[in-house]
């Protein structure tokens, strides 16, 4: 019986001491009063991206969730990351990283989104980034990384040419189209993207002989064919063919 008086006394002593820090927990003097915001904060300013989760934050110092607060502060444009600690005893201190763009994502004349330099497709005002000059990008949902990374690698190829790429797509078949900043398209097709790489530098190592030849600048190519590839310049069209290799010399001849 006395251990069962002791028992009931500890759990009673502990229900008081929950009342008592539940009472505290909603003190005026620990409800969220001010939050500091440091890191990337070049695309919003602090009151904008205070105005704008502010209104999702519940709770004091002691009960707000801070997986809550931290989407509450993710959910604002441009935010890609956010950490959020407690400051004693009213405030909040949150630490932002910022979407960088690198590129818009999806069709030319309908695109909404941009990809970040993490690969990652995100929505925000894309008229912010007008100035920029970012290519367009383009494929099947989850492949924005991929697109990303192949052309980083093949907009370098074409420096040979004084061109760049302001458009790739990808198709959901797998196969590459390449825009250039002079407007001429580029379909490059499918295969292991070292492959890709390689047709599209084979291609970029023989076009200028071809341009110079007729003296008209590239409006279309098409690397598709297994023994070459077609052109369309300005007025011409014509399909290249690569040089036949010479047969092997037999033992015991001369040339």
């Amino acid at each position: 019986m006395n251990r069962a008086a002791n028992l009931l006394m500890l759990l009673g002593a502990l229900a008081l001491i929950g009342v008592a820090l539940l009472w505290l927990a909603r003190q005026p003097v620990f409800t969220i009063r001010a939050i500091r915001v440091e890191g990337d904060v070049s695309r919003n300013s602090v009151s904008t991206i205070r105005a704008n989760a502010a209104p999702r934050l519940a709770g004091s110092f002691f009960t707000i969730d801070l997986g809550d607060a931290r989407r509450a502060f993710e959910s604002v444009p441009w935010v890609r990351r956010a950490v959020v600690s407690r400051v004693w005893p009213n405030r909040l201190e949150v630490r932002l990283e910022e979407h960088r763009p690198v590129a818009l994502w999806g069709s030319a004349s309908e695109t909404e989104k941009l990809v970040n330099s993490f690969g990652e497709v995100f929505e925000a005002n894309v008229g912010a980034v007008e100035d920029d000059e970012l290519p367009t990008l383009e494929g099947p949902d989850g492949s924005a990384a991929h697109v990303l990374a192949m052309w980083q690698r093949l907009n370098p190829t074409f420096a040979p040419l004084a061109a760049s790429v302001t458009a790739l797509a990808l198709s959901a078949r797998g196969s590459w189209q390449a825009t250039l900043d002079s407007g001429a398209t580029v379909e490059i097709g499918r295969g292991r993207d070292d492959d890709v790489i390689a047709r599209t530098l084979t291609f970029i190592g023989t076009l200028p002989h071809v341009t110079a030849r007729y003296q008209r600048p590239l409006e279309y190519a098409d690397l598709r064919h297994n023994q070459g590839y077609a052109v369309r310049l300005k007025g011409v069209t014509t399909t290249l063919e690569p040089v036949p290799a010479k047969p092997p010399r037999k033992p015991g001849t001369t040339r």
